[in-house]
């Protein structure tokens, strides 16, 4: 016989962007509580509404299975005195299996004698196991938590009740003195408390009090009453999946509706109606079938349709008030030219321990160009690049900005195409701030790439130099986000760029122009390197990279994230190849025997005159004809040029013996062999490929 249990936590209003992580986490924690008491079913289904989190389990076992099994104790020696007597040890470890020392047995395990003893485990019922959802409950996290009354207990939000039902059941879980009952409630206005006697009871007849608690149930209901109302009025509403997610976590009994607005305010920016709709009011845009803006929206009320036109009047009223600011800013920006708002930037604080924001512009500036410059820019992108630079921040000073924050580089590219700027200026100006998320888009121009890796390169150097370095979780300037931007543009851009000699040029460059921040960056370029090259492997591993390729790839000397990028690929490519272990032993062979290469050592100066057989001379041949443009071949091409020198790599480690008695010749094959040791090193840190 199988049973069913519905556990509901019952809470003040959550905030709609927890709601579906904190059921997703119940849900996981109390499968893995099921599977470590050997509690077996046949699915969990979740339900979630602003007030509630809940789990109906299907198909429970009654009980545990018994269990018995051999238990391994102290050694025999341990286990018993001089005089054959029981120790302490051997009692204590009986009566914490539940046993005597008369069921003691000995076994030998690898050469000694060890305690055992067979131990049976009752199952419990599963009525006394799901007692155990207390501690399942108070050990799950959430973004924000709070404590109520006198309680130390932190949770989302205060729990008001409980439910706990198995079959028909109530079993007493019991949470800062909420006792877990039979009875639920209703929708807060229109419905009532409902007593549950059975776990079937659950859905229906919380539908019945104008409560929907499957989430998938009510978004559809959403997504269905939406659909309805443009076909009523022959409109196109786009339905953003993350606004729909956050309203459907706003009701538990949704009713759609639209409203409308004064077509005036179609002058202002489609993106600021938008913004004004979607992220202040939550309300879904409208559009006619050629996809042009009109002047309607659609919300969502966490009720019925009785008096629905209050319910609209008001929702339209808060708009109005909202749209008229926008106007009002839209307006008065206006009045001001690009250069006033630069101007102003000058008393705007990027970092007290930094710079102004102004002075940032002014070395993204200089950054920007060396990029600009290096990854073969035309005259005109350099000169777009270069007045981009130099106002690309100045709509953060705008009152449209000020007031709807989301809009900063939308502003800046409106104004900007009003002031009369090339359009690429003002595309630049927008797409600096992308990817706005780990994974958002990229930049379409090349202007605007160049732009974005400068500003975002900034951020990172003079944050590590003020010593705000990520740690852990906290990330509070979204510096890996901005890093990891830098890598996923670079890549999609293919542009040779490495890293570490740009950042000594930048700070040279900074020095040469007096535009240094009030910190020392010079420090840092080898923790920034470090920062960057770990969200290569973040990205590498996420596309499915071998991990010890990954590390091998992007731990080479080579600080060009596209060409890191690359050598990881290549080196997956060829793993599965035939000649690839004989390749990988034969590099690393080399990298590991240059390590014993002493500091005076000169890599650079090899006397072929010391040479004592032909692999020395064919060896070294081989590496001076590819020293001459190995730095400049792409990662493949590198690849295959080192995967050639795997017999002549053998071969001299046939018929060498680089440690010689001889220092000098010892001291020349080591300079040979960390000549090579350099160009492998280049491409990968072959020692860190795992080959089997």
């Amino acid at each position: 016989m199988t049973r069913n249990f519905l556990l509901e936590i019952g809470l003040e209003e959550m905030p709609a962007h927890v709601v579906t992580p904190s059921v997703k986490e119940l849900q996981a924690k109390v499968a893995q509580f099921l599977k470590e008491e050997r509690i077996s079913y046949d699915r969990i289904k979740p339900f979630s509404t602003p007030r509630r989190l809940a789990l109906e389990i299907d198909g429970l076992v009654a009980k545990q299975p018994d269990i018995d099994e051999e238990v391994k104790g102290p050694a025999k020696k341990i286990a018993q005195t001089e005089d054959g007597q029981w120790s302490k040890a051997a009692i204590g470890f009986t009566k914490g299996q539940g046993v005597t020392t008369d069921e003691i047995t000995f076994k030998n395990v690898k050469g000694t004698d060890y305690v055992f003893v067979n131990k049976h485990v009752a199952g419990k019922p599963v009525s006394e196991v799901l007692l155990g959802l207390v501690d399942v409950i108070k050990s799950m996290n959430f973004p924000t938590m709070m404590k109520w009354g006198t309680h130390h207990f932190q949770f989302v939000r205060p729990i008001k009740w409980m439910v706990a039902l198995l079959d028909d059941e109530v079993l007493p879980l019991e949470i800062v003195d909420v006792k877990a009952g039979r009875t639920t409630q209703g929708h807060r206005f229109l419905g009532q408390p409902v007593e549950l006697k059975t776990v079937a009871d659950y859905e229906p007849l919380l539908k019945e009090q104008f409560v929907l608690v499957d989430a998938k149930e009510r978004k559809q209901r959403i997504k269905d009453q939406i659909a309805a109302i443009a076909k009523e009025h022959d409109w196109q509403i786009p339905v953003d999946d993350e606004l729909l997610e956050e309203v459907n976590n706003l009701v538990e009994w949704p009713t759609s509706f639209a409203g409308d607005f004064d077509e005036r305010f179609l002058a202002i920016p489609r993106e600021v109606l938008i913004t004004s709709m979607r992220d202040h009011q939550r309300f879904f845009f409208v559009e006619d079938q050629a996809g042009n803006l009109l002047p309607h929206f659609v919300s969502v009320r966490n009720g019925n349709a009785d008096h629905l036109d209050n319910v609209i009047a008001g929702n339209e009223k808060v708009l109005a008030a909202r749209l008229y600011d926008a106007e009002f800013f839209y307006q008065e920006d206006q009045q001001h030219d690009i250069d006033y708002f630069v101007n102003k930037m000058k008393d705007v604080t990027f970092h007290d321990q930094i710079s102004s924001m102004y002075d940032k512009m002014q070395r993204v500036q200089v950054i920007a160009k060396l990029i600009g410059e290096q990854v073969g820019l035309n005259a005109i992108q350099l000169a777009h690049l270069q007045r981009a630079a130099e106002i690309y921040k100045f709509d953060l000073v705008t009152g449209m900005v000020g007031e709807f924050a989301e809009l900063q580089g939308i502003m800046g590219e409106k104004y900007a195409l009003l002031q009369g700027e090339d359009p690429e200026v003002a595309q630049a100006i927008r797409e600096h701030y992308e990817p706005i998320a780990a994974d958002g888009e990229l930049p379409a121009s090349k202007v605007g790439a160049v732009l974005a890796v400068a500003d975002k390169l900034d951020s990172i150097l003079t944050f590590f130099a003020a010593g705000m370095i990520p740690s852990g979780s906290n990330d509070p300037y979204a510096l890996r986000r901005q890093a990891t931007g830098i890598v996923r543009i670079v890549t999609k851009e293919q542009w040779t760029l490495p890293i570490l000699p740009l950042l000594q040029l930048i700070v040279k460059k900074e020095q040469a122009t007096d535009v240094l921040p009030k910190v020392d960056q010079a420090p840092v370029f080898k923790p920034v390197v470090e920062f960057l090259k770990d969200r290569i492997k973040k990205e590498l591993k996420d596309a499915g990279v071998r991990y010890d390729l990954v590390n091998a790839a992007v731990d080479a000397t080579n600080t060009d994230i596209n060409y890191n990028e690359q050598s990881a690929h290549v080196l997956q490519t060829n793993a599965d190849q035939a000649d690839f272990k004989a390749v990988i032993e034969a590099l690393t062979r080399v990298t590991r025997i240059a390590t014993k290469a002493d500091s005076d050592v000169d890599a650079q100066t090899v006397d072929p005159s010391l040479f004592e057989n032909d692999s020395e001379q064919q060896l070294y041949d081989a590496v001076q004809k590819l020293q001459a443009d190995f730095v400049s071949q792409s990662a493949e091409q590198a690849y295959v040029a080192l995967a050639k020198l795997q017999p002549l790599i053998d071969a001299y480690f046939d018929a060498t013996m680089v440690m010689s008695e001889n220092p000098v010749v010892r001291d020349n094959r080591l300079a040979e062999l960390t000549q090579l040791s350099a160009l492998i090193m280049h491409f990968a840190d072959v020692e860190a490929v795992m080959v089997k």
